[in-house]
């Protein structure tokens, strides 16, 4: 199992960025990620639990796997605002604590750049998802023009240090089809809603089926 995470300085810098990073876009891509989901849901690196506000009634479960104990804490403040239970998870995305095949969706929202090892998260989440289950992704990836991911390549020597553990440099819609996933919609744009973040501003957004 990976080591425990701990970025307590990234976590309080985040929740306090975080309600204007809303407000300047990232709540309505919040929206689009979560639309129409419905039965059982994982939800993985649920940080502060900005999602949560999001999640349709159709939805009749949320677990949310966060590690980072302050954000964790800060995502069981607002469980209150799911339309569905909400359970709180202290776990890692290479390792979950769930039955084979006992979730109808999972959801990675701008979390699969932190992750110790993409391949390792994606394998268990495809595990934890019943077959034909959908995978929800809204991420910050490598750029596909050449001089911008060249930028993103050198900051990673320093980006996860400042970032908390964050990767700029990812292709995280190759990765999900290397791992077994069909994707079926994934939708690139550009989006920085802080200038302190603007080397994350190639996103991408869409849903992927298990295999």
């Amino acid at each position: 199992m990976s080591e425990p995470v701990r970025h307590p300085i990234f976590a309080r810098v985040y929740e306090r960025l975080s309600g204007d990073e809303e407000n300047s876009g990232e709540a309505e891509h919040r929206r689009e990620l979560l639309a129409g989901l419905h039965g059982r849901v994982i939800e993985i690196g649920a940080g502060n639990g900005l999602n949560f506000r999001f999640y349709p009634d159709t939805v009749t479960e949320v677990v949310a796997v966060e590690p980072e104990g302050y954000l964790r804490e800060r995502a069981r403040e607002r469980a209150s605002e799911c339309a569905a239970p909400v359970t709180l998870v202290d776990g890692l995305a290479d390792a979950l604590v769930a039955d084979d095949r006992s979730f109808d969706a999972a959801v990675a929202s701008l979390v699969l750049c932190s992750v110790a090892d993409q391949s390792a998260a994606l394998a268990e989440i495809r595990r934890v998802l019943r077959p034909d289950g959908e995978l929800r992704f809204y991420e910050h990836v490598i750029a596909e023009g050449k001089g911008f991911a060249r930028m993103q390549r050198l900051l990673n020597a320093i980006w996860p240090i400042i970032g908390g553990g964050c990767h700029p440099d990812r292709d995280t819609a190759a990765a999900i089809t290397a791992a077994g996933f069909t994707i079926d919609s994934c939708r690139r744009f550009d989006f920085t809603p802080s200038p302190l973040v603007y080397p994350l501003k190639p996103k991408i957004l869409g849903r992927a089926r298990a295999g």
